[in-house]
């Protein structure tokens, strides 16, 4: 059987990559602990900087 049609598919991460990733996790972090420390301002705001900026970026770059 031939391989002709079949395209591999592999992530490679770079520094940027690794970078937003990190900071995602960072950002979200402390946006959830400042949702469980009673926050209703900033915690979503990190929460969604989170989740809708660095972690897509991190992901697309």
């Amino acid at each position: 059987m031939s391989d002709q049609g079949v395209v591999a598919s592999r992530l490679h991460f770079g520094p940027r990559n690794w970078l937003f990733l990190g900071a995602a996790v960072v950002v979200l972090a402390v946006g959830y602990w400042l949702l469980h420390q009673g926050s209703t301002t900033a915690a979503p705001i990190l929460l969604v900087l989170g989740y809708c900026v660095f972690f897509p970026v991190g992901l697309a770059l």
